[in-house]
């Protein structure tokens, strides 16, 4: 069953990155939008999700909230480490963006769908209420996962074709990641804190890269109002599945 209902979140994936790619002509619209998401994705979403689900403290500090500051440094340590790089070597950057840090980013969005998944099938196995309850939690802001997972690999120079593969790739995560369930239990405390680090990682592409370049050529209303937009979207969505 938990499966059957993941492929809704197959769907919904996709349709966030074909909607992605088609408004390509609005670039600055398109990562505004995709800016907003993010925003509201970690701060609406994954943030209080990895702070109930951890649990602990480190020296006062909840374990969540240590792990969310470490994956904004620890992407901020990865895009500066791959830019000097391909700098030294004079190659592979585009426009002043490593390709490598777009897949990367990627590959944790693909992750995290895979979570996505994983908790679907865990909430099937309390009952099926709560199943259906985190499911359409799933569903409903796997639209944006699509979306950003395509503009975030295509905004870094990589080529359309490897932006789609990475979003089929995102799309088929949550089906996965609900068929392995039957086999493994991830422990709540260890799905907060990947929920923390992987909260800050995001946070920072959204804040340092993908808002600054919304707004570097297009610094216009609209764009901003995109990313209101897409911060109010994930408000709504997480009013409904609450």
């Amino acid at each position: 069953m938990a499966v059957f209902v993941a492929l809704g979140a197959f769907l919904m994936t996709l349709a966030g990155g074909w909607t992605a790619l088609r408004v390509t002509d609005r670039r600055h619209l398109v990562l505004g939008l995709a800016g907003g998401l993010m925003l509201g994705v970690v701060g609406l979403d994954l943030l209080p999700e990895a702070l109930e689900a951890a649990g602990t403290e480190v020296f006062g500090v909840p374990a969540a909230l240590l792990l969310f500051v470490a994956g904004f440094l620890l992407a901020h340590l990865v895009e500066r480490l791959l830019a000097t790089r391909q700098a030294a070597h004079g190659a592979g950057e585009r426009d002043g963006r490593v390709p490598q840090v777009g897949l990367t980013a990627a590959a944790a969005m693909v992750g995290h769908s895979a979570m996505d998944g994983v908790a679907i099938g865990a909430a099937f196995q309390v009952g099926g209420g709560m199943g259906v309850a985190v499911a359409l939690a799933v569903i409903a802001h796997d639209f944006a996962d699509g979306f950003n997972t395509y503009t975030i690999t295509h905004l870094y120079g990589n080529a359309r074709r490897r932006a789609v593969t990475m979003l089929v790739a995102d799309a088929v995560a949550p089906v996965a990641g609900a068929a392995s369930t039957a086999f493994v239990t991830i422990p709540e405390t260890l799905l907060g804190c990947y929920l923390g680090l992987f909260g800050g990682a995001l946070l920072y592409l959204a804040a340092a890269e993908i808002l600054p370049e919304a707004h570097h050529e297009h610094p216009a209303h609209s764009t901003l109002l995109c990313t209101v937009a897409g911060v109010a979207f994930i408000w709504v969505v997480v009013g409904i599945a609450g």
